[in-house]
């Protein structure tokens, strides 16, 4: 069902043994749209240092990665979500 598993439990796994910042990218982890949010939370709520998400005006008609990219109103809505957990946990986001 999914093109590739991401394992969640390795973000706090490898804090805990590398002094290196943590890179999660649900859309390639999963290759899935309806699965980049829940595992962009996840990702936040098991610690990781940053994220990629990819994102498309009009994924269906993307030339690659349409099937795992957001919508522009899908990463919107996304966004209070993502504050909110890393809220939870003490962090905060910093988007560029």
């Amino acid at each position: 069902m999914t093109r590739n598993t991401m394992d969640i439990s390795a973000i706090p796994l490898i804090k805990q043994i590398s002094h290196l910042p943590i890179i999660s990218d649900p859309s390639q982890g999963t290759g899935r749209r309806d699965l980049v949010t829940p595992m962009t939370l996840a990702s936040v709520a098991a610690g990781t240092d940053a994220l990629l998400i990819e994102v498309h005006p009009n994924p269906d008609e993307a030339l690659k990665d349409g099937a795992q990219s957001l919508t522009l109103d899908q990463f919107q809505q996304l966004m209070p979500q993502l504050h909110a957990v890393a809220g939870a946990i003490g962090r905060s986001v910093i988007t560029k």
